[in-house]
């Protein structure tokens, strides 16, 4: 299973705005929970960030675009209870 950097950005970004206040721990030591955890991470490519840029629709949160076009360029399930990210074409599973 893999955790996107677009995860780690919106944590560390929720966090610093006080819309996660319980994720101190996380948002200031990701990676070695994340791969304590035993996931590999999946950092934003070039090509990640054309796909998210270039989506269709107007759904507008940048961490989802991510999410969702790195789901789709390397073909893997999205795990999210999100149904708005179904717009994208998305294997979502939740």
């Amino acid at each position: 299973m893999f955790v996107s950097a677009a995860s780690a950005w919106e944590i560390a970004t929720k966090f610093r705005l006080g819309k996660l206040n319980f994720a101190r721990a996380l948002a200031e030591d990701f990676i070695p929970k994340i791969t304590a955890a035993g996931f590999l991470l999946l950092p934003i490519s070039v090509e990640h960030a054309l796909r998210a840029g270039l989506l269709p629709g107007e759904h507008r949160d940048p961490f989802d675009r991510m999410l969702a076009a790195q789901a789709i360029h390397e073909d893997l399930p999205l795990l999210s209870n999100d149904p708005q990210l179904d717009i994208f074409g998305v294997r979502r599973e939740w």
